[in-house]
């Protein structure tokens, strides 16, 4: 009996989806080290994310970096997701582009944008 289970084990194993061997197909990053960079970066699977910053109220108290940028992937579903961001003086700003491949379902975008 735990021989049947060790093979019905392997076989299941063996029966998994492979995992792709993901590469970074471009990479780019500047950052002058007193809060203004820049970076992106896209892979082999289609993943991409690119980012600015700036520094904002320089020498004030209430100095803070400045953020722009977005993220892409696509799902198990076939689906291109997109979101767009900016993070500032208002908080984190979110939004959902429909991508290639149909339209994000609601509860995919509700459950991204909290």
């Amino acid at each position: 009996m735990k021989l049947l289970i060790v093979f019905v084990f392997i076989a299941v194993v063996a029966a998994a989806p492979q995992s792709q061997d993901v590469q970074v197909v471009k990479l780019v990053s500047d950052n002058d080290g007193l809060g203004t960079y820049n970076f992106e970066y896209e892979q082999s699977d289609g993943s991409k994310r690119q980012e600015k910053g700036e520094l904002r109220n320089v020498g004030a108290e209430d100095e803070f970096v400045a953020m722009s940028g977005s993220y892409t992937w696509v799902g198990p579903d076939g689906v291109t997701y997109i979101v767009k961001y900016i993070a500032d003086e208002n908080g984190f700003q979110p939004t959902i582009e429909q991508g290639p491949g149909g339209a994000v379902p609601a509860g995919v975008v509700a459950s991204l944008l909290g």
